[in-house]
């Protein structure tokens, strides 16, 4: 059977909160200047996550294999914390299509973005083993607010007014303890993300 999954780290529920009263202050700060022919879609704080790798449709006999790998594979690292304090954009400012949450600038400088980036290479060094096509990006840690689906170029212009990217923000830190086996389920309402596993950092313990 085949089923589509993905790894990511899962947020502790207080961090869900505080996401979810981030996205309230921007849906009013924005709200005035928005118009019929912008389509946003803000993304339910339930089902927000940070992504190490998508996988796509896999077997399900890979499941349990790739549990034991990537356990070995993390006992190597330690966890990371990602500070929360600056809102971004995905493709350019202009015409924007992602609009999320992440570290500044000043976080991509030092020692927890390079754990993060040799933990996240670790990761991709054990989905080549199981044949899954690699990914050439370096890792750029941020949690996904909202997709622009229509109109991003009259959003970008509203965002730019609004200045609230120009503002750092003051979530607290994503802390990267350990990855999950998400299985992700696509329903009339959205997707649904179900954990099958979980690993932990250093100890490499097992939950299921």
């Amino acid at each position: 059977m085949m089923i589509r999954a993905f790894l990511a780290i899962e947020l502790a529920e207080g961090l869900r909160q505080e996401l979810a009263r981030l996205q309230q202050d921007l849906k009013q700060r924005l709200a005035r200047d928005l118009s019929r022919d912008m389509r946003i879609s803000w993304v339910q704080p339930p089902a927000i996550h940070l992504t190490m790798k998508f996988l796509g449709d896999i077997d399900e006999q890979l499941v349990l294999p790739m549990q034991e790998a990537i356990g070995r594979a993390l006992r190597e690292h330690r966890s990371v914390q990602i500070p929360l304090e600056q809102i971004g954009v995905f493709p350019r400012a202009q015409q924007p299509r992602v609009l999320w949450v992440g570290p500044s600038e000043g976080w991509k400088q030092g020692g927890d973005e390079r754990r993060l980036g040799s933990l996240h290479q670790s990761l991709e060094g054990c989905c080549r083993s199981f044949d899954f096509a690699p990914e050439n990006r370096p890792m750029s840690p941020h949690l996904t607010l909202a997709r622009i689906k229509a109109g991003e170029r009259r959003f970008g212009e509203v965002l730019a007014k609004s200045g609230v990217m120009d503002r750092g923000v003051s979530l607290g830190t994503l802390a990267v303890e350990s990855i999950a086996l998400m299985k992700s389920e696509l329903k009339p309402t959205g997707s649904v993300y179900t954990r099958l596993w979980e690993v932990k950092l250093d100890a490499s313990e097992f939950r299921s």
